[in-house]
């Protein structure tokens, strides 16, 4: 059985077709690709995909299934840029890593039951290791008098467990396009659509590992309970709206103008409720901005009900920074531990952990590029609206994370 072979590609092209037929060309030189199997594909939300989809295909032909679609950005060992229009491209050939895809439309009419669809579709069974899903954050775009809708990662979980014939992990990520919440579109295998998730159900001789960066930290540990909600525009805490809690916070009223808003989070603990700080057990909620009536705040995902306890979180960046070297690293090395070697990675990356929306002179995911590289493991990457992953031992919608997740095969 031949090891796999991966070949990345980045290219910065206004062109839709040229771009995509030419990063094609540079992937399959890159990493000696005879034959792809499976394609990792992302690209702005200003190109046009369906284009650049036929230009990828132009080259790679119409056989070998490729996933992805939107990005603010993306990422590879030497590139890394959320600037003009970039795209990025894995193409992976592979005895040892089997791979079923497929997808489904109608997320917008009901994400449970797009999630129920796609398992179905899949045909899981007890022989995958790990699903891997990618799925249009936008449901309506934002408009000059209001902030976007978007589909809820939380039911489209929920549908997809339903009917997975085993616990394994499902990781994956809802796509923005670009900073404005416009339309994204999803790489669907053979297709180009939009409101639909694919998913690539992975089995075979490999095994992935992954790891979750965080960086947020509770603004002073005070739980404060939701008392009104709806959707993903949040109006009360503890009784009192919402705008004027944080006003207090902030000690003024110019985040009002800020989209999203800087350093502030909405956080909710999964582990112990006054047990010692662990990042780990964290999901945050990147605020979007103030809704237009001024009466509520706008998450970046829904998934907060009446009742449930929250913390306001700090984002920040030291902590992110260090949090991507230390976990990275250590992921790294469990492989080798484990006698295994990485073949490539998938880093899924938040938007909002930039340096240009975290006011760091460091980009981030440069640690995970300078990580990979050290190991001689190919990567592709993108900034995302939404990561999947599981967190204590479910998988969740996450906000400002990182997810890297490292296929590796045995020595």
């Amino acid at each position: 059985m031949r090891n796999t072979k991966v070949g990345i590609g980045y290219i910065n092209e206004k062109k839709a077709f040229p771009s995509g037929k030419r990063l094609a060309e540079k992937a399959l030189g890159a990493g000696d690709v005879e034959r792809v199997d499976l394609a990792f594909a992302f690209c702005a939300g200003g190109l046009d995909h369906d284009e650049f989809f036929d230009g990828l295909q132009s080259v790679i032909g119409k056989e070998a299934p490729i996933i992805g679609g939107s990005a603010i950005g993306v990422i590879t060992n030497r590139a890394l840029s959320y600037g003009g229009s970039p795209a990025g491209l894995a193409l992976i050939q592979s005895d040892r890593i089997q791979h079923r895809v497929k997808a489904v439309g109608g997320l917008d009419k009901g994400e449970q039951q797009a999630g129920q669809k796609l398992v179905q579709a899949l045909a899981t069974d007890l022989e995958d290791k790990m699903l891997l899903i990618f799925y249009d954050s936008v449901r309506h775009p934002a408009t000059n008098s209001a902030p976007p809708i978007l589909n809820n990662s939380t039911p489209l979980l929920a549908g997809i467990e339903e009917g997975l014939p085993h616990k394994i992990p499902i990781i994956g990520a809802g796509l923005v396009g670009d900073y404005r919440f416009g339309p994204t579109k999803q790489f669907c295998g053979s297709y180009v659509d939009s409101q639909s998730v694919v998913g690539a159900a992975l089995s075979g001789d490999f095994r992935p590992y992954f790891r979750i960066m965080h960086g947020c930290t509770p603004l002073d540990g005070t739980y404060h309970t939701v008392t009104s909600v709806e959707g993903a525009t949040l109006y009360e805490l503890d009784g009192k709206p919402i705008a004027g809690i944080i006003d207090d916070l902030f000690g003024n009223d110019g985040w009002r103008h800020e989209h999203p808003v800087n350093y502030l989070t909405i956080g909710v603990n999964h582990g112990e409720r006054y047990g010692e700080f662990q990042e780990g057990h964290y999901v945050n909620r990147l605020i979007i901005g103030l809704m237009p009536d001024g009466k509520g705040v706008g998450l970046f995902e829904p998934g907060l009900e009446s009742g449930m306890e929250i913390q306001f979180m700090l984002r920040d960046s030291e902590r992110m920074l260090e949090s991507t070297k230390r976990n990275s690293a250590a992921l790294m090395k469990q492989i080798d531990a484990d006698g295994s070697r990485p073949v490539f990675g998938l880093y899924i990356d938040c938007a909002g952990r930039t340096a240009a929306y975290s006011s760091t002179s460091h980009e981030e995911a440069a640690e995970i590029q300078q990580v990979l590289s050290k190991h001689d493991a190919p990567l592709i990457g993108f900034y995302s609206g939404v990561e999947i992953a599981p967190l204590l031992k479910k998988s969740r919608g996450l906000d400002w994370t990182g997810v890297l997740v490292v296929f590796a095969e045995e020595k």
